[in-house]
């Protein structure tokens, strides 16, 4: 590959000589890693048009680099960057421009400073990934999805992968989401009352921004979804965390005078809560009496391996009050960044109108790909096959943690991906996570996903999505002797 001769420029306050100059130039290119290994350099003549010097000076200086190995010459064909480019003392490399902002003053508003835990990119090099929401290469169906992907790049549907839908979605999709995916959960929806978001937590964000002011009060649970927490944190409403039980968010506990209740019934996030039938009426019963909107996160509920989930909330609704969230990242992969909004439609005008202004619309390969993949029944067959692993993981998982006497504070009635855990009071989970991953132990410590200033630090999750069942009680055995140290 040849790096273009637009890259280089001399800097007018440089000191030395025009040759030492470039020489320098090439040199710091090469140690930055701007310039890698085996790529060409522009020809002497072209270098020296571009910079204003004389051809012999170009040849010169890219002669002192091969002589001190940073560069080699092929016959007829020019300079490379060498193989063995050293990094000699007298070129060190720097950048000259200084930030001479004042960023405290000059942001408007701030986006850091949430809670969102640190998970290692390089997880699947961890012996016993008990990490969650990460995908198993070994379930997932690469083939299908693959050819999937090439049919939506045939000549057939070009203008679906090429065409700008402005503010609307792949038709197919929708259709697919209308007539299978929300039946499923007993939800009956117009394609106008359907939106396909960047994932879930892109739809929790725009229901966010649609729904809440400084003024408006949002009941969150507690323990809860951390990123859910930073964005109502960053929209400036009121929060009003409600503490949940073995059943999830108790409905009688809501503030009267709160507008959104956010809510995750089927497995409750992080605690796998499955809210009963009866709570779930109790709790459309007490948003209609406050007046308040529900915004129901179906969470982990393909995931349901041991009995079939109960309904959503969202189909024993009869006023429109709720606004449903679902996802196809958790399922499919956490990369495909998929998911969907259902509500009524004025509600949905105002987030597409949001959506529009800031992305358009999710990438409309994916889309088609997607719609392909879940209409050709490859969707319904990786669910049942993670179903199957899953149930078996957990079964080893729960058999470890019973010989080793570690505590279960929640696991999901119907399945899910990961276990609720809490360790002795007083043990820090955050530090016994550092010490396990010096053993290639990866947990999750709970302490995010409480609300307030000091969150108890015992609790911690345990996914087996991750991991393979064999390898399970070995790592829950490092787990133990480490709680044991306290």
């Amino acid at each position: 590959m040849a790096i273009s001769v637009e890259t280089f420029f001399l800097d007018p306050d440089a000191q030395g000589t025009l040759q030492a100059q470039i020489q320098q130039m090439i040199a710091q290119g090469i140690l930055s890693g701007r310039f890698r290994k085996g790529e060409k350099l522009p020809s002497s003549r072209k270098l020296a048009s571009h910079l204003g010097v004389s051809r012999i000076t170009v040849t010169l200086a890219y002669t002192e680099l091969q002589a001190n190995d940073y560069l080699s010459a092929r016959d007829r064909s020019g300079y490379y960057v060498s193989d063995n480019a050293p990094e000699p003392p007298e070129f060190s490399a720097h950048h000259p421009r200084q930030d001479r902002i004042d960023w405290s003053r000059a942001l408007g508003r701030r986006f850091t400073g949430g809670v969102t835990p640190e998970k290692p990119q390089d997880w699947s090099r961890y012996r016993y990934p008990f990490v969650y929401g990460q995908a198993d290469p070994k379930l997932f169906d690469h083939g299908n999805w693959r050819q999937c992907a090439l049919q939506a790049l045939g000549q057939k549907d070009f203008q679906a992968m090429t065409t700008d839908y402005y503010d609307q979605d792949d038709p197919q999709l929708i259709e697919f989401v209308a007539r299978h995916t929300l039946p499923r959960r007993g939800i009956l929806a117009d394609p106008a009352e359907i939106l396909i978001t960047m994932g879930a937590q892109n739809a929790l964000w725009l229901t966010a921004q649609v729904l809440l002011t400084q003024r408006r009060t949002a009941a969150i649970e507690d323990p809860c979804y951390h990123a859910l927490r930073d964005i109502l944190t960053q929209s400036r409403c009121h929060l009003a965390p409600i503490t949940v039980d073995r059943d999830g968010l108790p409905p009688e506990a809501l503030p009267a005078q709160a507008d959104v209740i956010f809510t995750t019934p089927s497995h409750q996030s992080p605690t796998n809560a499955t809210m009963p039938l009866n709570r779930r009426k109790a709790l459309l019963k007490k948003a209609r009496e406050m007046d308040a909107l529900i915004v129901e996160d179906d969470y982990e509920f393909e995931m349901s391996f041991l009995r079939s989930p109960l309904p959503a909330l969202k189909s024993l609704d009869t006023d429109g009050r709720v606004i449903y969230v679902g996802s196809f990242s958790k399922s499919i992969f956490p990369g495909l960044r998929l998911g969907y909004l259902v509500g009524s439609k004025a509600f949905i005008r105002e987030v597409r109108a949001l959506r529009t202004s800031v992305l358009r619309h999710p990438p409309g390969h994916i889309q088609r790909t997607a719609a392909y993949f879940l209409s050709l029944g490859h969707y319904d067959s990786l669910i049942r096959k993670m179903g199957q692993v899953y149930a078996k993981r957990r079964q080893a998982m729960e058999h470890a943690l019973e010989d080793l006497g570690l505590q279960i504070t929640g696991r999901g009635l119907f399945g899910g991906s990961s276990i609720w855990m809490r360790a002795p009071d007083g043990i820090d989970m955050n530090a016994v996570d550092a010490r396990l991953r010096r053993q290639s132990v990866l947990i999750e410590p709970g302490v995010h996903f409480f609300h307030g200033e000091n969150p108890p630090r015992n609790f911690y999750r345990l996914a087996y999505s991750s991991i393979p069942a064999a390898r399970i009680p070995d790592g829950l055995a490092i787990l133990a002797r480490e709680l044991d140290k306290g």
